[in-house]
C-alpha cells in the first residue's frame, strides 16, 4: 500500500551532503518526492512510496549520513496525491 509523509529534519543537516544522501536513499528504495533546505537550517522532505520502503527510508534518514547529525524529525502523514512527483528531486 502506498503512503506519503512530510518530514522536517533538524540538526546538522545543511552543508554536509544530507540532501544528496536523502536522494540516494530515495532512489534505492523507489521513493518519489523532494528534499530541500529551509532558511532556518532544517531540511524538508516530502516522500511517497510503498509503506515498507517508506518506513526504511525514514529509518535511514533519522540515522543520517556520515557528516550529518540528526537531532529530531517531525513526521506527518499526508495524502499520496500531495506528492505529485514521479521521481525524487533535490529542490532549491
Amino acid at each position: 500500500m502506498k503512503k506519503a509523509v512530510h518530514l522536517i529534519i533538524k540538526g546538522r543537516v545543511q552543508g554536509v551532503g544530507y540532501r544528496w544522501f536523502v536522494r540516494q536513499v530515495a532512489e534505492r528504495l523507489n521513493i518519489t518526492g523532494f528534499v530541500r533546505n529551509l532558511p532556518n537550517g532544517d531540511v524538508e522532505v516530502a516522500a511517497a512510496g510503498e509503506e515498507e520502503a517508506l518506513d526504511q527510508f525514514i529509518f535511514e534518514l533519522r540515522h543520517g549520513s556520515t557528516f550529518a547529525h540528526v537531532l529530531d524529525m517531525d513526521i506527518e502523514t499526508v495524502p499520496v496525491e500531495e506528492i505529485p512527483f514521479d521521481s525524487f528531486q533535490i529542490t532549491f
